[in-house]
């Protein structure tokens, strides 16, 4: 409701940065006006102006309001505890690859819930939001149900969408089917994209070198293109140490290329 909002808003009013400013939204004169002409003229405004014999003035400002909220007894956050902000890399090792087994371009669904359950334990974060990143552009992080059937829906349902192109290695490639991006004898294409691949220790001015550098990459643009249909990150909160999510839900590491050793990172933000 319009009400449970205003007073979220006027909540975060009292959140600081680290050189002491306010959000940078509530800076902004246009927004700091209209959050007071609407808190004002709501049914939470007035019952609060009410309550406490307060005169209700246009310039009475958000920190005000804030304050006088937080003394209210129907609207109290939680004690909290000492700030956290602490970052780690996961490793993911796919359940279904041996030990030298070749990426054969399958999709496979990874559950991370566990791996984040025990980094939000030593964490001892009790409020805050939990952010998951993964760090390759052809894996995807989403949260739904882990099952298995349903696992394998969703590589037949996502290869239907984007097939594989004709040239590449997986059983499930398309005839007909080609991408810009799997033109590799093209590529690097233009010096901003060869920049990138120097970047990243590859001398492609050299002859050998680059060859050696197509060769080792993939036909694999479908792989790109579903991880941006499904995302590469998710934002989950905490409330008092648990993660707020459903009873059937968990975080979820897609690879869309794989199977291969992957990376998560995993950040906390809040307090304990």
């Amino acid at each position: 409701t319009m009400t449970s909002f205003l007073k979220f808003l006027a909540l975060i009013s009292t959140f600081t940065t680290t050189n002491g400013e306010r959000p940078i939204f509530f800076r902004n004169k246009a927004f700091s006006a209209a959050f007071n002409a609407a808190s004002l003229t709501s049914s939470w405004g007035r019952d609060y102006d009410h309550n406490r014999a307060i005169k209700t003035r246009p310039n009475r400002g958000i920190s005000t309001i804030a304050s006088s909220l937080a003394s209210s007894s129907s609207f109290r956050s939680p004690p909290l505890g000492k700030q956290i902000c602490t970052y780690k890399t996961v490793t993911i090792r796919p359940s279904g690859m041996n030990a030298g087994d070749a990426p054969r371009q399958a999709v496979s669904v990874e559950d991370l819930t566990p791996e984040i359950k025990s980094f939000l334990s030593q964490s001892g974060m009790k409020q805050g939001v939990i952010h998951v990143i993964s760090r390759h552009t052809t894996t995807a992080i989403t949260i739904n149900e882990r099952e298995s059937r349903l696992a394998r829906d969703v590589e037949e349902f996502f290869l239907k969408i984007c097939p594989p192109d004709e040239r590449s290695s997986t059983p499930k490639k398309v005839s007909g089917v080609r991408y810009l991006h799997n033109d590799i004898d093209q590529r690097p294409d233009g010096e901003e994209e060869a920049e990138r691949c120097r970047e990243n220790g590859w001398n492609i001015d050299d002859a050998d070198e680059l060859q050696k550098w197509r060769d080792q990459e993939p036909i694999n643009a479908h792989s790109h293109l579903i991880s941006m249909m499904l995302g590469s990150s998710e934002c989950i909160p905490v409330v008092d140490g648990e993660m707020v999510i459903g009873q059937w839900q968990s975080v979820l590491l897609v690879d869309l290329d794989g199977p291969r050793t992957r990376s998560v990172g995993l950040q906390m933000m809040g307090f304990g």
